[in-house]
């Protein structure tokens, strides 16, 4: 008796799936459809991005081989056009390499170039200090020290990636304009800092010992 019962309710659950299946196929293949093409959508999509940085990054290659050959308006070129074409990451360093070919021929230009680049948000802050620096690098010779503290300040700060090389050239700036207060509270953090790098230590504080001595109240 309970095999019948058994048989029985084998049957009633066939019945109940078939009229599920009948009532809910065809969404249940559209949905299966659609998942197999949303993986593929995704596995295409990252192929060809894959593709894109290989292409970029072969190019890029090509274009510092350019600069070791001395074709500097070639990879001028090169830089540029990777700038407007490459993925992101590319993208980003090609325009700083643009600017140091054209800082190369042109400080004032290379300058503005990399102004361009500190002040375009979307390429990251550590990214964006790294061009104050190399444009504040550049017009050290041209600029007096409170235009230097506008580039920099940000750069300097304690938890800033590239602090180090922005507090020599603010120290270096100030020393320049004969701002011995400011040179000393930029030399000051540079020796207080334990990250510092000891090449910069040695040159802070040859630097600090060309400072006249404080005078005491």
């Amino acid at each position: 008796m309970s095999e019948l019962f058994d048989e029985v309710d084998e049957e009633v659950r066939r019945e109940q799936l078939k009229k599920l299946w009948d009532q809910y196929s065809l969404y249940i293949i559209a949905a299966a459809v659609l998942i197999v093409a949303a993986v593929a959508g995704w596995r295409g999509y990252q192929y060809l991005e894959a593709q894109k940085a290989a292409e970029a990054g072969a190019a890029f290659e090509a274009a510092i081989e350019l600069v070791e050959q001395n074709k500097n308006a070639e990879a001028e070129a090169a830089f540029d056009k990777l700038a407007t074409t490459a993925p992101s990451g590319y993208r980003m360093l090609a325009r700083l390499r643009a600017a140091g070919e054209v800082a190369a021929r042109d400080p004032k230009a290379g300058a503005k170039m990399y102004d361009e680049l500190a002040s375009d948000r979307s390429i990251g802050t550590e990214q964006q200090d790294l061009a104050r620096i190399r444009a504040a690098g550049l017009l050290l010779d041209t600029e007096g020290y409170p235009n230097m503290l506008q580039r920099l300040e940000t750069a300097a700060k304690p938890d800033a990636t590239f602090r180090h090389t922005a507090r020599e050239l603010l120290a270096l700036s100030a020393w320049r304009a004969n701002d011995n207060t400011a040179a000393r509270q930029w030399l000051d953090l540079i020796a207080n800092d334990g990250e510092t790098p000891s090449a910069m230590r040695q040159r802070a504080e040859a630097l600090q010992a060309l400072l006249p001595p404080v005078a005491k109240s």
